[in-house]
Parts: structure tokens; sequence; C-alpha cells
């Protein structure tokens, strides 16, 4: 297991937009990491939960160039599954997310994410922006941190 995949071990661990997008793209440097980290996820090392969110925000760009395959592989990758967890926009989340709004300034796709982290119960949030350190409650795991 690589060093992410350690750090993930044990954790209910919520992933960001960015995340989906790395691992289908295999945008370097990142996409080896993940990787082995989902390789863990899939032995059961870790628990992952995603928002609803990730599957609107992830098909903008296939759907702009006509990428029918990626619109596929994406759909695939955000479905339901024992690996993941897609976590509705409900009442609470959106009241969360506009308490994180008014706090902390975010936008409000990422006060949605973070929302709906901290009502899954997340413990750790995988993700390349460092903005969501802002929220004490949820640990922020950088992809930068891990950068080869």
């Amino acid at each position: 297991m690589g060093a992410l995949g350690t750090k993930l071990k044990g954790q209910k661990v919520y992933l960001d937009t960015n995340i989906f997008i790395y691992a289908l793209e295999a945008m370097k440097p990142w996409a080896e990491l993940l990787r082995e980290a989902f390789v863990s996820l899939e032995a059961g090392e870790w628990h992952a939960v995603t928002s609803s969110l990730s599957i609107a925000e992830c098909l903008v760009k296939p759907f702009e160039m006509e990428r029918n395959d990626l619109v596929a592989a994406y759909r695939a990758a955000l479905s339901p599954s024992q690996y993941l967890h897609i976590a509705p926009l409900r009442e609470e989340i959106l009241v969360d997310a506009a308490r994180l709004r008014a706090k902390h300034k975010f936008k409000l796709p990422d006060a949605l994410h973070i929302a709906t982290a901290m009502e899954e119960g997340c413990t750790a949030m995988l993700t390349n922006d460092a903005q969501f350190r802002k929220v004490a409650t949820v640990q922020c795991i950088l992809m930068s941190d891990f950068s080869p």
C-alpha cells in the first residue's frame, strides 16, 4: 500500500470532484497515486463518500467535448457501490452549506461538498483544494502533499 492508501486507512473519506477527474482522465502525477488508493479502497481498508453534486461537476467537460465514452466512464465511476456512497443533497446539507458560506465565504459547490462530508460523518476529505482546511471538523488531505 502506498503512502496515500496508508493515510486513508480506517477512515471514512469524502472524495472531492477533482479526485474523480484526476483518476478517470489519468492526470499526472495524481493518477498512479489514486490507483493505489483505490486498490486499498476495494480491499476494504477505508470507505469513500461523495455528493451527487460530483456527478454534475464531472460531466460538464465531457459533454462540452461530446465525449460520450468519458460521460459513460464518469457515470459508472460515480454510481453507488459497496466502495462508494453517493450522498444526495438533503435539506440538512443545504442549510449547513449556507452556514459554511456565511462563515468561510466558500463558493456554493465547495460549501455543499464540505457540508456533505460533515453530514455523512467523514473523518477526512481527499482533495487538492487547500481552502477546505478552514473547517477543522474534517481533516483535509491534499493530493499535492503526496506528489512524487
